[in-house]
């Protein structure tokens, strides 16, 4: 190896290294003026502007009242109203009488995967738009001390602290992917963009609409136990169920304990599911039998 090779290997890393420390750097600080901090009764968390005209995403667990103070990037004070409650996920929405606000760009977290770049952004104590970064551990499932858990979540391993909940979880190209609500063990939770989109749009009464990620079409089969069976032409990338292993080719005979019959049966199957509860679907692949488990999630 010649000097000048010697002294240049090495370097490609390190300026690797480095555009990736920069870029973080660059995303946290796109990111940065449109979190909030949302205090009441001496505590506090941190917020998203959803909307510039005023709205406001937090956890509930953040809210006690129906006021809070609301924080500005730069400066600024509001007392915010609490317009809305998620009855089940740890959301709430927030009205502050301004307009023209810088408000965050929302990612699709319906098709994160696990290993992508996160990054978080929120308050600790004793300081503002804090940033960590990790990666995503995993989508539509957690592994908390309790055990494994299935559900629309997004897992990562980014450092969250007390002031943290309520702040935005960005990808790698400043997109709003979810809201960070909680830790479990050494791992964070945050609940995905695309279903926070969908309260914030008042959707919040009836069942939400599950995503699996597949298109197909009915297939007759050479099968004893099965006539016909839903072959999978299209798998979008980072899908529910592109998570969960399926591929294109699959055939589709069972979802939960539904047999492929006809034309409506897999739609019919998708319209029964809830974002979050894990499904079972049996496939064959290569005239095998195979199972798996996807867990449909929310899209916007």
């Amino acid at each position: 190896m010649t000097l000048e090779r010697e002294l240049t290997a090495p370097v490609a890393p390190a300026l690797a290294g480095l555009e990736l420390s920069e870029a973080i750097a660059d995303v946290a600080a796109e990111v940065k003026p449109s979190v909030v901090l949302v205090g009441q009764g001496g505590s506090h968390g941190a917020g998203v502007i959803w909307r510039s005209d005023g709205i406001v995403v937090t956890n509930r667990h953040v809210i006690h009242d129906d006021r809070v103070d609301i924080v500005l990037d730069d400066g600024r004070k509001f007392t915010g109203i609490v317009a809305a409650r998620h009855p089940n996920r740890d959301l709430a929405v927030v009205k502050i009488a301004v307009d023209g606000l810088p408000a965050a760009r929302l990612g699709d977290s319906s098709t994160v995967r696990p290993g992508q770049i996160a990054i978080a952004v929120g308050h600790p104590p004793g300081l503002r738009s804090a940033a960590t970064a990790g990666i995503v551990v995993a989508a539509g499932q957690a592994a908390t001390l309790e055990g494994p858990r299935t559900g629309d979540w997004l897992q990562t391993d980014v450092t969250l602290r007390p002031g943290n909940s309520g702040g935005p979880l960005v990808d790698a190209r400043g997109g709003v992917i979810g809201i960070n609500t909680m830790v479990s063990g050494r791992l964070a939770l945050a609940i995905p963009s695309s279903a926070v989109e969908r309260f914030v749009a008042g959707e919040r009464s009836g069942d939400p609409r599950a995503w699996l990620g597949v298109d197909g079409l009915t297939v007759p089969l050479r099968q004893v136990s099965h006539d016909v069976g839903f072959l999978l032409t299209e798998v979008a990338e980072g899908s529910p169920a592109d998570r969960a292993g399926l591929m294109i080719g699959d055939i589709v005979v069972t979802i939960g304990e539904v047999d492929v019959i006809d034309n409506e049966s897999v739609p019919a199957a998708v319209l029964r599911m809830n974002p979050g509860q894990a499904v079972e679907i049996a496939i064959l692949r290569g005239g095998e039998p195979r199972h798996f488990t996807v867990v449909p999630t929310e899209r916007a």
